[in-house]
């Protein structure tokens, strides 16, 4: 049995859709090679399939939760120091390491090293649309967006290739620019196969409707051989 890459078992992934509140064998087809897709209605998306924004939930969640720990001692420390009490241990080693030890510190400098790694790490994920495994559809309607996840995306590749006479087993998979695809035929020529696999693939990738349709690669080869 073949499997696509990537996917578990048979579970079908549906696509994204978001209401928009703004109004081998041998050279393979490519998705410049295709026919163009029916044009989108008048105020549509021109189809330049900008890639869906993660929310980031988990990021977020783990920074707000650090924030609310360490900025909640050390207002309870200084309420407690308003309140005539000693400060507590860890505030008071902490003031005198920093007072103490010098810029140059191994210490200090593996500290500054990972407040910037860190800081770093949220700009990137602050500018970076994210989500890239969900591939951006054409919009027929200007107030909607849809995606396609690349798993679905290698499920549908897969199941056609499969119906080509001579494919016994294909594997796929799928990139946000290029769908590679392996397959092994154990009957007709391995020139005809391909041939059939490019047409039937690349009539695939049309009917998705993708904004930026990957370019195909096949592959076509003989089973190995047992023992």
């Amino acid at each position: 049995m073949s499997e696509p890459q990537g996917s578990e078992g048979t579970t079908r992934r549906l696509p994204v859709i978001e209401k928009d509140d703004t109004g081998h064998g041998g050279q393979s087809a490519s998705a410049a090679a295709y026919d163009p897709l029916p044009p989108t209605l008048d105020g549509a998306d021109d189809g330049s399939g900008h890639r869906f924004w993660s929310a980031r939930r988990i990021p977020a969640a783990v920074v707000a939760v650090l924030l609310l720990v360490v900025a909640g001692a050390f207002l309870y420390d200084i309420a407690a120091v308003r309140a005539h009490r000693p400060a507590m241990h860890w505030r008071r080693a902490l003031a005198r390491q920093l007072a103490e030890r010098p810029l140059d510190d191994t210490w200090v400098l593996v500290g500054a090293g990972v407040a910037a790694l860190l800081g770093l790490w949220l700009l990137v994920l602050a500018v970076t649309p994210g989500l890239r495994a969900v591939l951006p559809m054409r919009r027929p309607h200007p107030d909607v967006r849809a995606g396609l996840h690349r798993d679905a995306t290698a499920l549908v590749l897969r199941d056609r290739a499969m119906e080509v006479a001579g494919v016994q087993s294909v594997r796929v998979r799928a990139h946000r620019r290029r769908a590679d695809v392996r397959a092994v035929s154990h009957f007709r020529e391995l020139d005809d196969v391909r041939a059939d696999l490019d047409a039937v693939l690349a009539d695939a990738i049309r009917g998705l409707g993708l904004a930026r349709p990957p370019a195909l690669s096949v592959h076509v080869r003989r089973p190995g051989r047992k023992g």
